[in-house]
């Protein structure tokens, strides 16, 4: 600013005013011109290029800097459409613009050895088989900040679902190991003879929930480094959401690649989406959670009566800490599962007609056929593992986590999956399906459907049918309801879900994913993203 107010100052020292230097041009305008120098010349155009270079330098980097915000953002701005017209209720017409990435950086360093390790962690997971999964993925990334040595997780033998198989009995341990020896070592057991050096036994604690990296670091570490072998019982969801982008997608390596189903429950699995395409092009899978325990701790009303009152009530009674609740109000504020009726309703009034083929992927229905007829009165062509898998179900019916990988299998293999509920299985699922294309996934939006549900009596099919609509608007599954932060990562893997190049998006029979050679082609990307192990994995 000096040197400016300098060029303006008169030899004398006054700033010049501006009818001042107009006198002076005239005046001098009238005097013999004086020859140029011409290293004054030169001077001026260094001057006035150095100030061009300057300027264009700054507003190139702008643009360029502009341009990047722009194109990042740009499909995010063409998705801002999605929910304001109707839409296609078996597939989204946007998913072809992202695809799931989980590839591991270059500058990710390998998996330290056993032998260099911090030392080897133990993994008690807990819950059912979807619960229990979360718990798996984050035990990878939590041996990983570590550095530890991962032992195969022991499952909950004890929860209720009472089911005692291991880790080998539902997925494949060998696929495990070998996927993620780039990240983590693991192992099958503790070395005996590391075990028997040891003067005391392995160490056990469990960690808060959703447990930030730097918890890990500074409360798990340091004891593990003591103790050498160090046990974390009731592993579930013990790991923050928002964590390392590439922690996030070793988390995703773990879930959606790693953990594959035994050869036994995969080939099931399979045959019975076998079944259901032989049947129809296309069908529909839904989950119900409608067990008897499950309702009781709702608090919720389902319709049933006394009869249903009692019943639930005296379950209830199993858990103290429960208080008396409303159940017309939990209902009004959306805090109760959908009856298999109402999704049946819900499923018809989005547009899926009478015909449509459903596959019912439930443990105990309260209330068995009879809560059922309902949705089979309104969907005929309704199948369950029991009705499609007939003899080769029996080896599984006393493992309820092994029939849990079966409808595991059919749900994710659905063209469209509907859940009446937000438990582990649904987000799980919900997280997958966005991961492998955005694969139509349909969950009830609750605090607008328990009101609409309550007063669905009071208005005739096409108000209620138009309400569901306009209410499901957003919980489509779409990917426009993916953001960063938002919901459990299981659910919103925001980290490992990528925008496909513009180039990569072309309406032909090869790039449409709306068109079989187009799914190829987007399997084909997908292998892109797994890191060449030397084997094809067979997914789960």
């Amino acid at each position: 600013m000096s040197d400016k107010l300098a060029l303006l100052q008169h030899p004398g020292g006054s700033l010049l005013s501006h009818k001042h230097e107009c006198c002076k041009w005239r005046s001098s305008a009238a005097q013999p011109r004086k020859p140029i120098s011409w290293s004054l010349i030169c001077g001026l155009m260094l001057f006035c290029l150095g100030m061009i270079s300057l300027f264009t330098g700054h507003v190139a980097s702008d643009l360029e800097w502009y341009s990047q915000r722009l194109m990042k953002r740009r499909s995010y701005f063409k998705l801002e459409g999605i929910n304001k017209g109707p839409i296609d209720i078996w597939q989204s017409d946007y998913a072809k613009y992202f695809y799931g990435c989980s590839k591991r950086s270059r500058n990710f360093p390998l998996a330290i050895r056993a032998q260099s390790s911090n030392g080897y962690l133990l993994i008690a997971a807990s819950g059912g088989l979807n619960q229990q999964r979360t718990g798996i993925s984050d035990a990878v990334v939590v041996a990983r900040i570590l550095n530890a040595t991962l032992v195969i997780p022991e499952l909950d033998h004890r929860s209720y679902w009472k089911d005692d198989s291991d880790f080998a009995n539902i997925f494949d341990v060998n696929w495990f190991i070998s996927y993620l020896a780039k990240d983590v070592t693991i192992v099958r057991r503790v070395p005996d003879k590391f075990m028997r050096s040891m003067d005391k036994p392995p160490y056990t604690m469990r960690v808060p929930r959703k447990s930030p990296p730097e918890y890990y670091l500074d409360q798990v570490l340091p004891i593990l480094q003591r103790r050498s072998v160090l046990q974390l019982t009731k592993f579930d969801y013990r790991l923050a959401n928002n964590i390392d982008d590439e922690l996030q997608k070793l988390r995703c390596r773990a879930n959606y690649h790693a953990l594959r189903f035994t050869k036994p429950i995969q080939e099931l699995g399979q045959k019975l989406v076998t079944r259901m395409r032989a049947m129809a092009n296309r069908f529909i899978a839904v989950h119900l959670r409608f067990e008897p325990d499950m309702l009781a701790f709702s608090g919720c009303y389902f319709g049933g009566g006394d009869k249903e009152r009692n019943e639930l009530g005296e379950i209830r009674k199993r858990w103290e800490t429960l208080t008396d609740v409303d159940a017309d109000e939990k209902r009004r504020r959306g805090r109760c599962p959908l009856t298999p009726h109402e999704v049946g309703l819900m499923l018809r009034a989005l547009g899926f007609a009478n015909d449509s083929y459903i596959y019912v992927a439930s443990g105990e229905i309260y209330g068995g056929e009879e809560t059922l007829r309902p949705l089979r009165d309104l969907f005929p062509n309704f199948y369950t593992k029991e009705m499609l898998a007939n003899e080769d179900l029996k080896p599984f019916l006393p493992f309820s986590s092994r029939l849990a990988a079966i409808d595991y299998i059919v749900c994710d293999e659905s063209d469209v999956f509907v859940t009446n509920n937000n438990g582990n299985m649904a987000k799980i699922l919900a997280g997958r399906r966005r991961y492998m294309g955005h694969k139509r996934t349909i969950r009830p939006n609750a605090k607008r459907f328990g009101p609409l549900m309550m007063e669905r009596d009071e208005m005739d099919w096409d108000t209620f049918a138009r309400k569901v609509k306009a209410f499901q608007k957003g919980f489509m599954g779409e990917p426009d309801e993916m953001r960063p932060g938002r919901g459990e990562f299981h659910e919103y893997p925001y980290s490992c879900i990528c925008e496909r190049p513009l180039s990569d998006v072309v309406d032909n029979k090869r790039g449409d994913p709306r068109s079989e050679q187009g799914n190829q082609g987007l399997r084909e990307r997908s292998k892109e993203e797994e890191p060449a192990l030397g084997a094809k994995e067979n997914e789960a």
